[in-house]
């Protein structure tokens, strides 16, 4: 074919993001658009030499927590220095649209919490003045300020529900004239492009003060009639976080009373009640019927690193209740408490996170770097002391500033391994933009690349690809993206398979007013390239936040 192109991609092997076999190729680009395949003769403005890489749809991460940071980050960083092009936020059913001026707080307070997010990083990155307030909004001002990779978002339960209840969205059931109110927002939501509706019954979430986060006192009738709005748009999805009431009973029910997918957080090895194999047959069993239910799962140990000034990992027990509901000065009083001390002791010993607690590494301690990277078993052991006394005064004698890392789950890679493979689950779970202090997960394809295709040859690369690619985009609703063909959006990751890497997490602080975060590089990418312009090469940024942005908002799924 011989045209003049925008940008032709030579010498690679094509993964086309179905699970067909690759094959050598070139690929042509115009106007955003894939428009040859193939044999590629026409003359570019642009060329990116692929030999000895694999060319493939850009990956779509539908696991993401970027709500407000895509406001004071533009390039979504970290996500494309793996090669995403697409991510979808709002999960958990998290957000910051629709909020009312006066709840602003109340919402932001809610992130810091449930997602380690730092407050005044949120305050500051989102300023005094928000350039929205309802959900369309919301949508309209991401178009107007412009990304680097393609953003889609999911209307929340947390500010549906405390948009409309306020304060009392933590503590009692809705009525139903409430519920009406709420309905009418999500379906407005959806109208103007809200790839789904998300929510969570999740135990972990424990929003400001220490309360649940709002949708957890939400009565199954609100989230069926909530959810009941995504039969009136012919897009949708539903996304919901797993906890005392909404398992996989509740999300058949959701599925079959909607018409649409339910997706959700997350099928975890050692981490479930029941056992993963278990969970995998029933789901195996829904989608044979029809009914469309898909457990998310990670190729990543979920691994925290955290401080007793946001304890995330053990915040869900009721002995944490007084700390989430502390101020700073008050945490420590309380961790000074011995009567607390011994609650603390019993609670834990008593637990499955027993071994996972004791076993946690001492990551980070200035006064004596020496017992650095030890266990608390371990120096509990040499100093005569319990390893919740020792976290407790390693943490006072550093202002809370003393750090520990934790597995939470995914530490088995055979377990792990039965996930990935099984034919109902899905990718999700990078948690892009969340728990930035505590963890960083979004290096998720780097990690499917090298370690699971390349390393342990558990997956080939077609089918890794396709997890990555066209399977998000069909159970998402994503349109015109997640395969290489004809007219479809260009979106493209080009990646060498003998290079794909992650680098090792380091801590940065360039988040607004100086606040740190984990960051993962990666290498092995030679290019990303969005809507037909290439924004990352040889695994650095060729596109800066003062150029034109190529990124679009997927209102409804789609450009």
């Amino acid at each position: 074919m011989t045209q003049q192109l925008d940008l032709a991609i030579r010498g690679g092997n094509l993964v086309d993001g179905t699970g067909a076999a690759s094959r050598p190729g070139d690929l042509g680009v115009k106007d955003g658009k894939i428009v040859a395949i193939g044999e590629v003769t026409g003359q570019a403005v642009q060329e990116i030499d692929a030999s000895g890489c694999y060319v493939t749809p850009g990956f779509i991460d539908i696991h993401t927590h970027y709500d407000a940071q895509v406001f004071w980050d533009k390039l979504l960083s970290i996500s494309p220095w793996h090669g995403v092009t697409s991510v979808v936020m709002g999960n958990c059913g998290f957000g910051v649209a629709p909020t009312y001026p006066k709840h602003r707080d109340l919402i932001l307070r809610t992130l810091e919490n449930v997602e380690g997010m730092s407050l005044s990083a949120l305050q500051a990155g989102l300023g005094s003045e928000w350039p929205f307030q309802t959900f369309p909004e919301y949508l309209d001002a991401l178009s107007t300020q412009g990304t680097a990779i393609n953003v889609g978002a999911l209307v929340g339960h947390t500010p549906i529900r405390t948009y409309v209840m306020g304060e009392d969205a933590v503590n009692r059931e809705a009525t139903q004239e409430e519920i009406q109110t709420q309905r009418k927002l999500v379906l407005e939501a959806l109208e103007a492009g809200a790839i789904g509706f998300a929510t969570s019954k999740a135990v972990t979430h424990v929003g400001y003060d220490g309360n649940p986060v709002p949708s957890r006192a939400a009565s199954h009738r609100e989230i069926l009639e909530l959810a009941s709005a995504l039969t009136e748009v012919e897009h949708g999805v539903m996304q919901a976080t797993i906890g005392p009431g909404l398992t996989t009973p509740q999300f058949a029910e959701l599925a079959q009373a909607t018409g649409k997918p339910v997706s959700w957080t997350a099928l975890l090895a050692g981490f479930m009640k029941q056992p993963h194999e278990e969970i995998l047959e029933e789901h195996a069993a829904l989608q044979a019927k029809g009914i469309p239910v898909y457990p998310q799962v990670t190729p990543r140990a979920l691994m925290f690193e955290w401080q007793f000034k946001a304890p995330f990992p053990i915040e869900p027990m009721k002995v944490m209740k007084p700390v989430s509901s502390a101020d700073f000065e008050g945490k420590k009083k309380i961790y000074a408490d011995e009567d607390f001390r011994s609650a603390l002791r019993e609670r834990i010993d008593t637990s499955r996170m027993k071994p996972r607690f004791h076993n946690m590494a001492i990551s980070g301690y200035e006064p004596d770097t020496s017992i650095q990277e030890k266990t608390l078993a371990e120096v509990a052991e040499e100093r005569g002391t319990h390893p919740v006394d020792l976290a407790l005064d390693l943490s006072l004698e550093t202002e809370l500033e003393a750090r520990f890392r934790m597995p939470v789950a995914n530490a088995d890679d055979n377990a792990v391994a039965d996930l990935l493979s099984h034919p109902s689950t899905m990718l999700g779970l990078s948690d892009a933009g969340a728990h930035a202090s505590q963890l960083c997960d979004a290096a998720l394809p780097s990690t499917l690349l090298g370690k699971w295709v390349r390393e342990r040859g558990h997956l080939s690369v077609e089918e890794a690809v396709r997890q990555l690619t066209t399977e998000p985009a069909d159970i998402f609703g994503i349109r015109g993206r997640g395969r290489l063909a004809e007219g479809f959006a260009a979106d493209i990751t080009v990646f060498d398979l003998d290079k794909v890497n992650c680098k090792g997490l380091r801590r940065v602080y360039d988040f607004p007013g100086g606040a740190d975060r984990l960051v993962e590089d990666a290498e092995g990418f030679r290019a990303v390239v969005v809507n037909g312009t290439p924004i990352r090469k040889d695994d650095k940024d060729v596109i800066g936040v003062s150029d034109t942005l190529p990124g679009e908002v997927l209102k409804g799924g789609q450009a």
